[in-house]
């Protein structure tokens, strides 16, 4: 792949010329870093370690979390490392590996996304076969067909951004974001990226299409429960759901169709992090530690027996 390209390394955006600046970015990102990565991890022990929630949506939690974090892990260090050490260096291979392994864990919590308003829909609606439906197995392939489906989704779009040569190796972004890397091709859009970003938009419309009709649906039968708690209860479930969803695919679709420019501009850095970092630092917070059996389950991982009982 390096033969398609002259440039050997690509320099990130700085966030300041001042160095002070920098380290006060780099203790930013640390603290978003570390809640993030402490707020997942706890999420993936807690349900790991308590049988009792090794449920069908338990399981999809836990690999959303695991997705989350590797979504963080395989950008924010390195910008954080470069802030620290007053640099924008990022190897050409660096960039490759980053790219495929962004995209694969964005695209991937996209699918699982849509898996969990599918687990939500048949526990809401079709409560009495939901054992049935959603079993162990059919978790397995559906986990499965997420992981398979991001790993295929990432390798076009990786392949389809390095196949081209690059008239420049000045990154707009503060990781290897694609849309910036289009920006510096010195032929723009070649066939295999032109059709991964068409297959993205398709499939991106079909799940949102998709989770709207799942959520109208499960609106209409939350709002024939007699109880009230009951209400409440899915309600609170399924509105957070779609305020992250939500978030995500907004965010997303402007950093990757909006028109091209040359210039740097601040919303591009804005909408990077909130696509890139609020939905793993806000995950665990909404799927997860507001769930009752969560918090138990934390604190029986944690050696709270106390706080456990009370909660």
């Amino acid at each position: 792949m390096s033969n398609t390209s002259y440039v050997s390394d690509f320099l990130l955006l700085e966030f300041s010329d001042v160095w002070e600046l920098q380290f006060l970015y780099f203790m930013v990102f640390l603290m978003l870093y570390l809640a993030t990565v402490t707020g997942n991890l706890l999420v993936i022990s807690s349900v790991a370690s308590d049988h009792h929630l090794h449920t069908p949506m338990y399981f999809l939690l836990m690999n959303l979390a695991m997705q989350d974090l590797g979504q963080v892990s395989v950008i924010v260090p390195k910008s954080m490392i470069n802030s620290l050490l007053n640099t924008r260096l990022i190897s050409y291979s660096g960039c490759v590996t980053q790219v495929f392994f962004f995209i694969f864990f964005i695209a991937s919590d996209f699918c699982l996304l849509t898996v969990m308003a599918y687990d939500r829909y048949v526990a809401i609606c079709n409560p009495l076969h939901y054992e049935m439906v959603i079993n162990r197995q059919a978790c397995i392939e559906m986990i499965a067909g997420v992981w398979i489906a991001g790993s295929l989704y990432a390798g076009m779009h990786t392949c389809g951004t390095f196949a081209t040569q690059f008239c420049s190796n000045v990154v707009n972004q503060f990781f290897c974001e694609i849309p910036q890397l289009i920006k510096l091709s010195c032929s723009g859009l070649n066939v295999i990226e032109m059709s991964s970003i068409m297959m993205g938009v398709i499939l991106g419309l079909s799940f949102l299409i998709y989770i709207l009709v799942t959520y109208a649906h499960i609106f209409t039968t939350v709002f024939r429960l007699p109880s009230a708690k009951g209400r409440q209860k899915a309600f609170s479930t399924c509105i957070p759901h779609l305020i992250v969803y939500s978030t995500f695919v907004f965010s997303a679709c402007f950093a990757y169709l909006k028109p091209a420019s040359q210039t740097p501009s601040q919303l591009d850095l804005i909408f990077g992090v909130i696509y890139s970092l609020v939905p793993p630092l806000l995950n665990p917070v909404i799927y997860s530690i507001r769930n009752k059996e969560v918090k138990k389950a934390m604190a029986k991982f944690l050696g709270f027996r106390g706080f456990s009982t009370n909660t």
